[in-house]
Order: C-alpha cells, then structure tokens, then sequence
C-alpha cells in the first residue's frame, strides 16, 4: 500500500466520552420529562410527533414522515389508522402521484394538538427563562453545534436564535414606535397611522383580559425585532392586530411563527374564528395569513394615513 492510499485510522472513541455522553441523555431526559406521559397526554412521543409533522407540512404525505421520522409502514399506517378513528385525520388524492394520499388534519385534529403545541412552547420556554439573553444564544448555538456534529448533512442552523416572550415594561411603546417608523419608510404614511396603533396599544394595556388575550415579542440575540397581539372581539371571536416585523429580521419566518403562535392560543382558548383587519398593500402580511389558511372575506377602498388604500377583512375558522 503506497502512501497516497493509506488512511487515517479512526482513534477508539474515549470511555470518558461515552460516560460523558450517557450522563448528559439522563440529565436532559430527566429535565424535559421524557420518561413521563408525554406533555400529559395519553399520547406516545411518536404519536405527538407526527401530529406535528401533519399540522406543519403544507402536504402531508405518510410515506415521507414515516422516513423522516424513521417509522416503519405498518407502525405508520396504525397511528394514521387511530387519527382517523378520532376524526383528527382526511384524506385526499394526491394531484401528482395517485399512489400517494394527501394528510390533513381536521378542525378536531388541530384542536387535539394545539394545547400540546402551547404546553410543549411553555416548556421551553420555562427551560430558558432562567437564563440571560446572551446564556440563551450560547445554549441555541451549543445545541446547534450537537446537531451539526451528529448529522453533518443536516441543513445548517440558522445563526440567530429567535425567542418569543411575554411583553415587559417599555416593549408596547416599542411597538408603537416601530410601526410608526417602518410604515412612514415603506409606505410613505403619515403620523394618523402611528395614533391609530397608539389608541390600540392603549387600550390592550389598560382593558388586558389575561385569559383570553395575548401579546408576544419576538427577540433575536436578546433585540426586540417583532410583535404580535390577539384580543378577545367577542366571546367567540378572537382579532389577530399589529403584527410587525424589523426589516433586518425578514426572511426567517418568524413573521409566520408569530401568527401561528397566536391560532394555536386561539384555538386553545376556544375561540371559534379569528378575524384581522389589513390593507391590500401589505403584501407579505398577507401572504402569511393567506397561506395560514386565512380567507379575504371584504375589500373597502378608504382615505388613511395619507393615501388611498384598500382595506381588506380577513378571517380563520379555527
């Protein structure tokens, strides 16, 4: 064998190594409850995830969770089997491959997952929020370092972590702010618009209804770049307002996390439809909402901010 050909051989992995990783699997499984009932739900792991993997893909199809989840077809094909028999699960003939069926959840699917989704959130929530920002981005980038060294080909991890949090003190004013600036940059309107969002803001601090309205902001490395409101228009009916996104944090889909985190509070809190209010201009916002499943439901041509807009009612039956 000539040099050229000769390969490195690889050095016997440390007994210290394998130590240190056992001990790390039952400290992180201990802490997150892994070997309870899961989120406390009669439902397995598995079960959970591949709710998830049906509640999140835009088409569904059995044959690809199962290999992305590393599923067998029969073990597949009996959890699929106990959805349907709750009525969480349809199916549809797929439009380019008549071997295949097209998943979807039902409205009773989405109800069965949504308080899981939220409990599972709080969860992680509550894991990071001891920490400071910056202990924060040091745990997301560790554990992204663990994923990349364990699974090379997987996609790389984004560099910024995004965190959603409840409002503190000065972040509502933050809010009004941003909106006054980025609409005047990017669409030329003028101050009538920053005091329609500060009434709004007012009024969600001085009537906040905690159990039935929400607000969350969005950081990335520990900066506030977005927020978005729920509150409670009836008592079935919840409105989605002043969702905003920093220029420097678009194209990371934390515009879409954001409005999905406030169906999934919806759905949990009962409500039956979630209804917004928009103008036709906003094109990536509606983008968003339509692909959420959101339907225009009324167009109206109006004088605001100083310009002519059409302003657009959107609504989600949840």
């Amino acid at each position: 064998m000539t040099m050229a050909t000769m390969s490195t051989p690889t050095p016997p992995v440390d007994p210290a190594a394998v130590k240190a990783i056992r001990q790390f699997n039952r400290f992180y499984t201990s802490r997150i409850g892994a070997l309870d009932p899961y989120l406390g739900s009669p439902m397995s792991l598995t079960d959970v995830r591949v709710l998830y993997e049906l509640a999140h893909r835009e088409t569904a199809v059995a044959s690809e969770i199962g290999r992305d989840l590393g599923l067998d077809a029969g073990y597949m094909s009996r959890i699929l089997r106990r959805f349907e028999t709750e009525g969480w699960l349809t199916r549809e003939p797929h439009p380019r491959d008549a071997r295949q069926s097209v998943l979807r959840l039902t409205g009773s699917g989405h109800a069965a997952f949504a308080p899981l989704q939220q409990k599972s959130r709080e969860e992680a929530a509550a894991l990071l929020a001891p920490l400071a920002p910056a202990q924060r981005e040091q745990l997301v980038q560790a554990m992204g370092t663990m994923q990349s060294l364990l699974d090379p080909e997987a996609p790389p991890a984004r560099p910024q972590a995004a965190v959603l949090r409840d409002p503190a003190p000065g972040d509502i004013g933050w809010v009004v702010q941003q909106h006054g600036e980025i609409y005047a940059r990017e669409y030329g309107w003028n101050s009538q618009f920053e005091a329609l969002v500060a009434g709004i803001a007012s009024e969600f601090l001085l009537k906040f209804q905690p159990e039935w309205e929400r607000c969350w902001i969005a950081e990335l490395n520990g900066e506030r770049v977005g927020a978005i409101f729920v509150v409670r228009k009836s008592a079935t009916v919840a409105q989605l307002r002043m969702l905003i996104l920093a220029s420097g944090a678009r194209g990371l889909g934390l515009g879409g996390k954001l409005v999905e985190e406030c169906i999934a509070f919806a759905r949990l809190k009962g409500y039956k439809k979630m209804v917004l209010w928009t103008n036709s201009c906003l094109l990536a916002a509606r983008g968003i909402y339509a692909k959420r499943g959101f339907k225009l439901m009324e167009s109206q041509p109006h004088e605001g901010y100083g310009k002519s807009l059409v302003g657009e009612t959107w609504e989600l039956k949840l």
